[in-house]
Formats: C-alpha cells, sequence, structure tokens
C-alpha cells in the first residue's frame, strides 16, 4: 500500500481490466467508438467544402465530386451565386450534425467513465471494510483516502481523455493526412518537412510531463496521509506545542508538491509556443508553394484548414498519453487494493436461533505480526450468562482477547468455541450481531445523536431508543441539547464530553440486545458521578448475558464471576475475587497498587 510508482507503467493486462468495468455498459462504449470512428472520417469535409466554395466564388472551374452531387445537384442552380449559398446552408447544417455528435461523443464518453469509477469506488470501499484489522494499523488513512478517491477520478480520465480519445486524435490525423495525399501530394510533403521539431517537442513534453503527474500524484498522496493524521490529532500536537516543527514539515511536502506542478506548467509553457512555431511555419510553406506555382485559392485555404484539423490534435495528444499514463498509474495503485487478500473470510453458515453465549479458549495463540506473539497458549471458559473479568498491566494481551472474540483479527493457533461451535461457524454478521461492544475510545460519526446510537438502522424504533436512553440515564441530558436526539454531534464526537460518549455507547450496545457484551475499559473515561450514574444500568445490562469485561476499578472487577489475571500473554490466575486475593499472588499484588493509587489521588 505505500508503493511509490517512479516509472512508467503501460500494461495490457492492467488496462483490459480496467475495461472490464465497462462490461454493464458495453453498447454504450460501443456507440462512442462508433462515433469516434465516423467523426474522425468526416474530419476533412468541412475543408474541402470550403475549397469547392472558394474557387467557386472567384469564378474557378470546379468538379464536385460525386458523393456531393447526391446532396447538391449542380444542374439544380443557375448561377455560381446559388451553388455558393447551397454550399454555405450545407457547411452550416454540416457543422450542426458534427457538432451534436461530438457532444454525444464527449458526454457519452465522461458518461461512461463516471459509471465506471461509481462502481470501481463501490467495489474498493467494500473491500476495504472487509479487511482484517491489521491492515488499518499498516495503512495510514490519508493513503487509503487517496485510493478511493484521488486514484479513482484519476481512472475517469482513462475514459474521458485516454485510449478512445487518443485512437480517434490518431484516426483523424491519418484520414486528414490520407486527405491531403489525395488532393495534392506534393503540397503535403512541402507543410510536413517542419513535422520532425514537432515531433521532438512532443516526445521531450510527454517525458517530462510524465515525470511531473507522477511527482504530483506521489506529493498528493503524501499531502492527504499527513493532513488527515495531524488533524485528527491536533490536539497532541498542540498540548505539546509541536505547531512549529509539524508546520514545517507540512511545508517540506507542499514544497514537493509545487514543485512538481511548477516543472509541468514549465513544459506546457514551452510545448504549445513551439506547436504554434511549427504550426505557422508549415502554412508560410504552403503559401510559398501556391504562390510560386500560381495554384488555386481553394486549395490554399483548405490546406491551411486541413493542417489547424492536424494540429489541433497533436497539441493535446501527448497530454493525453500522460492522462492516460496517470490513470493507468492509479489504476495499478487501485487493484492493489482489489486484490488484497488480507480479508477476514466469511465462510460460516452456521445458523442457531439464538446464541446463548458460552465462551471457550482453546489453547489460543495470537500475534499481530508473527512469532511476537502476544497470547501465548491461552485457555478458559465462561458459561453463558456468567460474567468474566480481565485484568493485568498494559499490553498483557487483555484488548487482544476481544479482539479475536470479535473475530477483527485472526487468531494462529488453537480454537475459540461459541456455544460449542468454531467461531468461523457463524458468519461475521451472525457473530458480530451477537456481541456488544463498548470500548476505551469511543468513536462517533458526524451526524445526529439518533443516527450514531442506531447506526442509522431502520429496525431500532424511536421508542426502543429513548427507552434505552432512560435506562442509561442519558434522556434528560439528550433532551437539553438543542434539537434533542437530532442534534448534530460534529466528527468523533467532538462537541460531547469523554463521558457523555462513553454513555451514548452503553445506548448503542444495549439497543442492539448482543448475547455477549464486551465493557473495554468501559469506564474509565467517566468521572464518579458518572459512574456511579451508570453502575446500576451496567448491571441491568450484564444481567443474562455472558460479559467480557476490562476494568480496572475494583468496583467492576469484584462483580465477576471469575477474574482472568494475564501477564505478558499469559493466563497466571484464574479464580474469584476473594480466591485470588487468598492466593496473594499477580491479583492480590494488582489490587494492592490500585488502592495505593487511588489513595494517592484522594489525598492530593
Amino acid at each position: 500500500m505505500s508503493d511509490t510508482p517512479t516509472k512508467k507503467i503501460f500494461k495490457a493486462a492492467l488496462l483490459s481490466r480496467v475495461f472490464s468495468f465497462v462490461r454493464p455498459y458495453r453498447f454504450i462504449f460501443l456507440g462512442n467508438l462508433v462515433l469516434a470512428i465516423f467523426l474522425a472520417f468526416t474530419t476533412p469535409i468541412r475543408p474541402y467544402i470550403i475549397q469547392v466554395t472558394v474557387n467557386t466564388a472567384i469564378g474557378k472551374s470546379t468538379i464536385l465530386p460525386t458523393w456531393l452531387h447526391w446532396v447538391l445537384p449542380s444542374n439544380a442552380f443557375s448561377s455560381a451565386l446559388q451553388l455558393i449559398l447551397a454550399l454555405t446552408i450545407f457547411q452550416v447544417a454540416f457543422i450542426i450534425v458534427e457538432t451534436f455528435l461530438r457532444f454525444l461523443f464527449t458526454f457519452g464518453m465522461a458518461w461512461l467513465g463516471q459509471q465506471v469509477i461509481r462502481d470501481l469506488r463501490n467495489q474498493v470501499y467494500e473491500k476495504i471494510m472487509l479487511w482484517e484489522m491489521r491492515q488499518f494499523d499498516k495503512t495510514p488513512i490519508g493513503t487509503l483516502t487517496t485510493r478511493t478517491i484521488n486514484d479513482i477520478e484519476s481512472i475517469n480520465d482513462i475514459f474521458s481523455d485516454g485510449l478512445i480519445p487518443i485512437l480517434a486524435d490518431l484516426l483523424t490525423i491519418v484520414v486528414t493526412l490520407t486527405t491531403m495525399f489525395f488532393i495534392n501530394w506534393k503540397l503535403t510533403l512541402i507543410c510536413l518537412v517542419p513535422f520532425p521539431i514537432m515531433l521532438i517537442a512532443t516526445y521531450f513534453f510527454k517525458e517530462s510531463v510524465n515525470k511531473s503527474f507522477i511527482q504530483v500524484r506521489n506529493a498528493v498522496a503524501s499531502l492527504n496521509a499527513f493532513v488527515q493524521e495531524h488533524i485528527s490529532g491536533m490536539q497532541v500536537v498542540q498540548a505539546f506545542a509541536a505547531e512549529e516543527r509539524e508546520m514545517q514539515k507540512f511545508e517540506k511536502i507542499n514544497q514537493q508538491h509545487r514543485a512538481a506542478n511548477i516543472k509541468a506548467i514549465f513544459a506546457y509553457s514551452v510545448f504549445f509556443p513551439v506547436v504554434e512555431v511549427v504550426l505557422a511555419l508549415s502554412i508560410g510553406l504552403i503559401v510559398w508553394w501556391v504562390a510560386d506555382r500560381s495554384l488555386d485559392a481553394g486549395l490554399l485555404v483548405a490546406f491551411v484548414l486541413f493542417l489547424n484539423q492536424i494540429f489541433r490534435p497533436l497539441r493535446m495528444i501527448a497530454d493525453k498519453f500522460n492522462v492516460l499514463q496517470m490513470g493507468m498509474v492509479a489504476a495499478e495503485r487501485v487493484f492493489k487494493v482489489l486484490d488484497n487478500e488480507d480479508v477476514t473470510l466469511n465462510n460460516g453458515n452456521y445458523a442457531s436461533p439464538k446464541i446463548q453465549g458460552s465462551i471457550e479458549f482453546k489453547n489460543v495463540q495470537f500475534a499481530y505480526d508473527p512469532p511476537t506473539w502476544v497470547l501465548k497458549d491461552v485457555s478458559f471458559k465462561v458459561d453463558a450468562g456468567k460474567t468474566i473479568a480481565l485484568v493485568g498491566h498494559t499490553g498483557s494481551g487483555k484488548t487482544s482477547i476481544i479482539s479475536i472474540l470479535n473475530r477483527l483479527y485472526p487468531y494462529q493457533n488453537g480454537q475459540i468455541l461459541l456455544d460449542n461451535q468454531p467461531l468461523e461457524a457463524y458468519s461475521l454478521n451472525t457473530l458480530r450481531t451477537a456481541i456488544g461492544v463498548v470500548l476505551q475510545d469511543v468513536f462517533l460519526f458526524s451526524g445526529s445523536i439518533v443516527d450514531n446510537i442506531t447506526l442509522r438502522n431502520p429496525q431500532i424504533s424511536m421508542d426502543k431508543v429513548v427507552e434505552a436512553a432512560k435506562m442509561i440515564g442519558m434522556h434528560e441530558f439528550i433532551m437539553q441539547l438543542p434539537g434533542g436526539y437530532d442534534y448534530q454531534v460534529m466528527e468523533r464526537g467532538a462537541t460531547l464530553s469523554l463521558g457523555q460518549r462513553q454513555l451514548l455507547s452503553f445506548i448503542r450496545a444495549l439497543l442492539y440486545d448482543p448475547s455477549i457484551l464486551i465493557l473495554d475499559e468501559a469506564t474509565s473515561s467517566i468521572d464518579t458521578e458518572s459512574e456511579q450514574m451508570i453502575e446500576k444500568a451496567i448491571d441491568t445490562l450484564i444481567k443474562g448475558r455472558t460479559s467480557v469485561v476490562i476494568a480496572h476499578r475494583l468496583s467492576t472487577i469484584r462483580k465477576a464471576d471469575t477474574i482472568i489475571v494475564l501477564d505478558k500473554g499469559e493466563i497466571k490466575e484464574m479464580g474469584s475475587h476473594k480466591e485470588l486475593l487468598e492466593k496473594g499472588g499477580f491479583y492480590a499484588n494488582l489490587i494492592e497498587m490500585q488502592i495505593a493509587s487511588e489513595s494517592r489521588s484522594v489525598k492530593s
């Protein structure tokens, strides 16, 4: 996920995969392809009609081609003026039709691109939601944002300004040059004399802009990752007075982005004047040749128009190649996300009318990064409806146990049973619906209070939300907010205190009526008054449910039927509060340390 392309990537297989997303819209694609071919073959018509019109106006004998006789039969006009008028009307009608067809082609390719990136973006986001949590541990969120938004938007350029428009431009150039050779091959060769300059300039322009575009894309990804991370962690930045240092880092990344863009701007600033100079030279050679040989004025005008029709796509074709190239680079990055198979397998199909909630760990080993084991041969059993407390120092493996129980991470060895069935036998939806989680770091989304409580589940009625809020003791507080349950919570719940966020997460867990309840330091951020307010609600919440509690507070631990003491990923002791105190081991020492810490806090 941290790939940084530094060279061009143009692979037929990659392009084929991008166009595989066109399959549902293949008729629109084929229609656009036909339009591109048709428009390319009609490009020389207008200059040729203008040649005929000019020659008719100056009295030069002109033989109309056979195909034009079908539209404007020569015997239908009594004078040259009538023929000129008819030719002019024909040109106007032709321009209207051609403009409409070009609109259809441009709109059709843009529409096709938008359909493809919509489908692709949906697939990418769906794939990211299936990833195991360890992928998010090692992938910056800003990078994933770039993949899902910026890179997929670049893939749209493959359609709007990429392959088909390039082929259409190339075909237009070939058809126009062929027409010019057919009309006057000598004059065509004369006007192509400066073209080697154009080809050399195009090559250097393409190479220069390609390198700049890659640098721009890399800089954008770095900017997204840096800004997202530092805005999320702004509290830490300000708390440690690190604004100036972080600003210097940002300025460095932003400078790289600026420098890459300036290189591209410089290439454009050089290339387009060169194109104009080459075009001027070609026109000058045409005028010299025609004037020197007293050829007709219509031919002069037609060839000037032909040259403009060649140079117009040539101006942009190198740029379109770079756009196509960057779309391919973006596609490779996006497909790396889609091809990442580090997802939580969801092959379970075991159906149970009601999960009772008995849990058993059998010799479970787990590591975030094997072979650095976080849990070592852990075994225990929790009967349905019982409460188990996990205690231990930081890093002892408490949170890891609940993470693998919820299948957020895969465990490497051993077995976990839920109601005597392997954890993997359940579908993820069945398993996670049966487990309610109240985490230490409560995450709230931007939106209303009720949306954060229900997670936009339409099956949860407002009456149930109010009932649950009253059980937790939050109803009156919510009603005091502007808008009540429709009060808009800012990102990550910034407008609410830590304790209020915790209480909202309790309501959320209660509403989903889980068979298993996980409380991960659920009261660690709540003051004494708030803790007393929810203690009764917790007692109601865990009644009849299997509960796994991670807590340092003695009042919470005492209520557990079984206490497991962890140290460095191993179970050191297991038993009731009274039993473990009588042993005078790890648990007794932890309790003594906590009591001493609380005593010091009271004195201070």
